[in-house]
C-alpha cells in the first residue's frame, strides 16, 4: 500500500501527530476538523456556523488533490448536543448534493467546540 499525507494552510494546523489528510488505495481520508478559522483561530457561535466553517475547512484540505466535498462517500460527524441535530443537518445539507454520502452522527465530548467532523472522499478513476 502507497499512502500520501496531504497538508494545506487553509485549513486548522495538525495539533498532534496526525496529517490533515492521506491518500490511499484510491480513498482520500481526513482527520476529524473543527470549526476553528485558519486564518484567525476564531470559532463561530451556533452550531450551524461552526458546522459551516468545519465543511469549509474539509473542502480546503480536499482541494489540495482537486476534490470537492461532492466527493465524499463517508462523512462522520460528532455533535457535543444531539439536540442540535435540526440546526446542524440544515446547515450541512447546504454543502452536499445528492446522491449524499452516507453518514454516521454521534453525540461526543468535544473541547470547546460543537461540531467535529472527518470525510471519505473517492478519488477519480484514471
Amino acid at each position: 500500500m502507497t499512502k500520501s499525507a496531504i497538508h494545506t494552510s487553509s485549513a486548522p494546523q495538525s495539533a498532534g501527530p496526525y496529517s490533515q489528510g492521506i491518500v490511499a488505495n484510491g480513498f482520500f481520508y481526513t482527520a476529524g476538523f473543527g470549526p476553528q478559522d485558519p486564518a484567525t483561530g476564531t470559532v463561530p457561535d451556533g452550531v450551524a456556523g461552526q458546522t459551516r466553517q468545519v465543511l469549509r475547512n474539509i473542502g480546503a484540505v480536499l482541494a489540495e488533490r482537486g476534490l470537492t466535498l461532492d466527493d465524499c462517500v463517508k462523512t462522520t460527524v460528532h455533535l457535543a448536543d444531539l439536540a442540535d441535530f435540526a440546526e446542524f443537518n440544515a446547515a450541512y445539507q447546504e454543502f452536499f448534493s445528492a446522491p449524499y454520502p452516507v453518514r454516521t452522527t454521534v453525540g461526543s465530548q468535544l473541547a470547546g467546540i460543537l461540531v467535529e467532523i472527518d470525510v471519505v472522499a473517492a478519488l477519480p478513476t484514471e
